[in-house]
């Protein structure tokens, strides 16, 4: 099942995405908190304006060095641990919103990444229970001001700015961890390829691993990192990030005003 929200007329909604009739079938409320409950009302998917699927309460959760050629080509080993790290919710936008390129920076990057979004409130969790915890799947580009990274020596203002989390295009409950592939393109030039099944650690691991360090909330989301490839993105560029399964998710690139 694919999970939308977005825009139609004067009113915000989540839907479910019917692909066969290209429809969105219309819900009372959010299905994290209340349940598939439809209004009977379906929408073109047309006339919609897909928004960022999730806008966290809490906390998006981040996974640094996840994939081995990633942490070579950043100059180090991949990690015995999961590396965490958190964004702000004030760095998620939707598909088709705008990665503003702050001032502060000369070296913005794209990292094309598979995001996981929990369902429920989840402390401590084992690696076996995790998949009970999740609500679904969705796409994730964890933009990073990778100058801004170095200098500082940790990671919360390079990857924390206004724009520099773009979610969506929608939440699936399903996605295939062991065959799935994650692409990056710019300007329709791929930019990185990666199988899913190649996270140095796992879906579950990481959210088990998450669990131990704080609450995980409902709505809260965790990126799960980037393969190797990454690059710098400028003004007027165009990002699109594939997860098999899931669809694309696409921005457009723009120097802050």
């Amino acid at each position: 099942m694919k999970v939308a929200r977005f825009a139609h007329g004067e009113s915000i909604s989540f839907g479910i995405v019917d692909e066969e009739e290209h429809e969105l079938v219309v819900l009372k409320s959010d299905p994290l908190f209340a349940g598939y409950d439809p209004t009977g009302e379906r929408v073109p998917l047309g006339e919609a304006r897909l928004l960022a699927p999730v806008i966290p309460r809490s906390k998006v959760v981040a996974v640094g060095k996840n994939y081995r050629e990633h942490a070579e080509e950043m100059g180090g080993d991949a990690p015995s641990e999961p590396l965490l790290f958190l964004k702000p919710n004030t760095s998620v936008i939707g598909p088709g919103d705008a990665i503003v390129l702050p001032p502060e920076s000369a070296q913005v990057e794209h990292e094309g990444e598979l995001a996981v979004v929990i369902g429920r409130v989840a402390r401590r969790v084992s690696e076996a229970d995790a998949a009970s915890v999740i609500f679904g799947y969705t796409i994730a580009n964890d933009v990073t001001a990778r100058d801004l990274q170095r200098r500082d020596g940790q990671w919360t203002r390079a990857k924390g700015f206004d724009t520099f989390c773009p979610l969506g295009p929608v939440i699936s409950t399903e996605v295939d961890l062991e065959r799935g592939v994650i692409e990056t393109t710019v300007n329709g030039e791929r930019r990185q390829r990666g199988n899913l099944a190649d996270m140095v650690h796992s879906v579950s691991a990481i959210v088990a691993y998450a669990s131990n360090v704080f609450t995980l909330l409902p709505g809260d989301v965790i990126l799960t990192g980037t393969p190797a490839g990454v690059g710098p993105i400028e003004d007027g560029d165009r990002v699109e990030v594939t997860v098999s399964g899931l669809g694309t998710l696409a921005n457009p690139v723009r120097t802050a005003t």
